[in-house]
This record gives structure tokens, C-alpha cells and sequence, in this order.
């Protein structure tokens, strides 16, 4: 696996290979199940879609698992969210869990906050459903956990 050296500012390709490498990370620590963790990593590639992000989930099956609080990743990992995207989805799936609008500054210190987002990060699955592009409307099934995100051919 080959890191890129971060520059502040990103190619689209750089942050795709970015993305890449951390759902590899989430798929081999929590699973094969589809995250909010995941979900805020997503985005619609369909051509000619510029605003792609974040999908719209419809969940038709929802579960919560139970996964090892580890305090330091979450800390970690709350920088490279979108913030809203996460509230937004948690709150889809009636799973907010007390999450404030806006990211609280002392996160990283704050183990009741870090408990509530790790849950949500990481416990709440989305089983079935779909994940629609706010842009073109295309649906991305997602079947036993799994986001299909593959296009066809005349979309790419």
C-alpha cells in the first residue's frame, strides 16, 4: 500500500486513494457490514455528477452490533469526517444519540462524546437499502451490508 504525503490540498485522485485506504482499514476492523463510517467515505462517481456527497441513505434493515470502544481511533478518525454528513445519516437511521450539530472542540478529551460517536460510527450497520446520489438520483443497492457502488459503462 503506498501513502501519499498529505499537502493540503488534494487531487480528487489522491482523495480516493485516501478513501480507499481507510475502507479497507474499517472493512478489516469492523467487518464487512455497511458503517456510518463508511457511508461518510462514500461518494457518486456517475458522470457529469459534480455534487455527488453525501448519498442519501434509504435503509429498508437496520442493526447494531457491538464493536470494542477504542478511544484513540475514534479521536483519530473524527478529523477526516464530514461532520454533517455523519449527523445527517445518523439521524436518517434514528440514531443520533445526543451528537451535537457541530463538532464540540475538546473531543479528544471528551470520553462521553467519543463513546456516542463511536456508536454511531461504528455500531450502526445498515443491513439493506440504498444509497441515492443527491445530484442524479442514481441508487446504489446495498445488499447484506455490502454498498454496491459499481456503474455501468455508459455512466462512467
Amino acid at each position: 500500500m503506498r501513502f501519499l504525503p498529505f499537502s493540503g490540498r488534494q487531487t480528487r485522485r489522491e482523495r480516493r486513494e485516501r478513501d480507499t485506504r481507510v475502507l479497507v482499514f474499517v472493512a478489516h476492523v469492523g467487518g464487512r457490514d455497511m458503517k456510518l463510517l463508511t457511508h461518510n467515505l462514500l461518494t457518486s462517481h456517475v458522470k457529469g455528477v459534480v455534487l455527488g456527497y453525501p448519498l442519501i441513505i434509504q435503509a429498508n434493515e437496520v442493526k447494531v452490533s457491538n464493536v470494542d470502544f477504542n478511544q484513540a481511533f475514534v479521536a483519530r478518525m473524527i478529523p477526516k469526517l464530514e461532520w454533517s454528513a455523519l449527523i445527517k445519516a445518523a439521524d436518517s437511521l434514528g440514531h443520533l444519540s445526543d451528537l451535537p450539530q457541530e463538532l464540540i472542540s475538546d473531543y479528544e478529551s471528551n470520553e462521553d462524546f467519543l463513546r456516542k460517536v463511536h456508536h454511531v460510527m461504528l455500531e450502526v450497520e445498515v443491513m439493506e437499502g440504498t444509497l441515492k446520489c443527491p445530484e442524479s438520483g442514481r441508487e446504489f443497492p446495498i445488499i447484506r451490508g455490502i454498498p454496491n457502488m459499481l456503474l455501468n459503462e455508459e455512466e462512467t
